[in-house]
């Protein structure tokens, strides 16, 4: 049998026992209960709330933009495992102030969350809004990452259109029917699945290619001096860049919707343990970065269609691996892809029911809410589809933009958790300015000043006027900022 053959038809195995488990996780629950749709009741496990946190981490821009980056602007590629580290640390402190905040209130969303501390109506509109466009962002790199997984694998036979409608097709059945509880078990299996074809296949992929690893750096150290080194000549990325970079994905990394909801899915001992293990997901992703240093000088640039395609191609078209490879590598992809997409779809119509359509229309039922929030996972994916299809950007590339966005919640959250004094009106303004600042140096400008990331732009901006406005203005409620700081204190 052919080598794509055998691919194929392991990753439709994949595919079947994922929505298998997808549906199974949810199919005794209460099908009418918002609260399991939601946050499954509030009472993930440690075990599934790690898979389910590591999800967002283990993603296509990891299976497939890790070694594309590696490959094509080396060292800047080194931010991933930095941020994977560092970035949920902030957690262990505000993520069981929100969860109790989150009970108290019966709040299930950033909107849901600002709302309530800032007494407006506008505010959780433009944060659903927002949330909306950067998911449909985020989603478009994991559909892009299956679809390029299914067309490499099968040598082209299944086009790219298809293979991101089958698979992601999967991830919105289970989504909608089973909900948060759904999701995080197809996240287990995805998670145990991926980790360990990450590092029995990228260490054979090294091996085959070079004698050891440290062999492979002294020769790329000579062939291309600077290439891993940051903001020296012959780098890819200047220091400011890079360092700006960073501090975008860390401190936006708890913002995302589907991260921020998890404090609500648990308690705050299952959060603090989720802390402390959760950093062992940067190991997970160094074989993938190595397998992306290793096709530096084996591949031609010209030979692929784009640098997130090096992984796949290195196994189908340098190297001597049988189709059970093949297979195994495209599941593992699939899977890093279907891990972060389920949370992100799921999270992204909780909020914008929550945030947008509640605001505007007041006077749903929980009912009807539930219904909203099951129709909204197809809507939400359908637009992510006509993005991967038609849109042209890299799988990091999407993912930063989003990241620029999201980050812009920062300061509305920290402040209602850390301060009495911020108001309303000041958040909205710098919301919008930081948003608008983000997108401007993001699509309009052709570089930013300093090289600093745009979402950074954005967020200093934000802050500033958060703190002028604040100064001029009076918060609506004084007793739910003083509730919010006594039960979160």
């Amino acid at each position: 049998m052919a080598d794509w053959k055998i691919a194929m038809i392991i990753m439709i195995g994949y595919l079947v026992v994922a929505l298998f488990i997808g549906v199974m996780a949810g199919r005794n629950q209460d099908k009418g209960s918002l609260d399991e749709f939601a946050v499954a009741g509030g009472k993930l496990g440690l075990f599934v709330m790690w898979f389910l946190m590591g999800g967002a981490v283990f993603s296509a821009f990891s299976f497939l933009g890790a070694p594309g980056w590696a490959y094509s602007k080396g060292a800047p590629a080194l931010y991933i495992i930095t941020y994977t580290a560092f970035a949920i640390l902030p957690w262990y402190i505000i993520g069981p102030k929100i969860g109790k905040i989150g009970r108290k209130y019966n709040i299930y969303t950033v909107s849901g969350f600002l709302k309530k501390r800032y007494n407006s109506r506008v505010l959780p509109i433009l944060i659903g809004l927002i949330a909306l466009f950067a998911s449909i962002q985020y989603l478009a790199t994991q559909m892009k990452g299956m679809a390029y997984i299914f067309n490499i694998m099968t040598e082209g036979r299944i086009p790219f259109w298809l293979g991101a409608l089958v698979s992601y097709g999967i991830v919105v059945v289970y989504v909608a029917t089973g909900g948060l509880r759904a999701a995080a078990w197809s996240d287990v299996f995805q998670g145990l699945l991926m980790i360990i074809i990450s590092w029995v296949v990228g260490l054979a992929i090294i091996n085959q290619l070079h004698s050891s690893v440290s062999g492979m750096f002294t020769d790329l150290t000579a062939s291309k001096p600077g290439f891993l080194e940051i903001g020296s000549e012959g780098s890819s990325m200047s220091s400011t860049a890079y360092t700006s970079t960073i501090l975008v994905s860390v401190i936006g990394f708890l913002m995302w919707p589907h991260l921020f909801s998890k404090s609500y899915a648990s308690n705050a001992r299952t959060i603090k343990k989720t802390v402390l293990v959760y950093p062992v997901f940067a190991l997970f992703l160094v074989p993938l970065l190595l397998v992306g240093f290793a096709a530096v000088n084996v591949v031609d640039p010209s030979t692929i269609g784009s640098p997130d395609e090096i992984l796949p191609y290195l196994i189908t078209a340098v190297l001597s691996l049988p189709g059970w490879i093949y297979g195994l590598v495209g599941a593992g992809a699939l899977a890093a892809a279907m891990s972060s997409a389920d949370a992100i779809t799921h999270s992204a119509s909780l909020e914008f029911t929550d945030g947008v359509i509640r605001n505007v229309k007041t006077d749903l039922s929980n009912k009807t809410t539930l219904l909203l929030m099951r129709v909204g996972v197809f809507v939400i994916g359908g637009l992510a589809y006509f993005i991967t299809v038609f849109g042209g950007q890299g799988l990091i590339a999407l993912l930063l933009g989003a990241y620029g966005s999201i980050v812009q919640f920062a300061p509305g959250v920290y402040g209602a958790l850390y301060s009495k004094r911020i108001t309303g009106p000041a958040v909205i303004t710098g919301l919008l300015v930081g948003t608008v600042v983000n997108y401007y140096f993001q699509l309009v400008a052709s570089s930013t000043p300093f090289d600093l990331h745009a979402g950074i732009l954005g967020l200093l901006c934000n802050v500033v006027i958060v703190v002028v406005v604040s100064a001029f203005t009076q918060a609506k409620s004084e007793q739910v900022a003083e509730e919010y700081q006594r039960i979160s204190g």
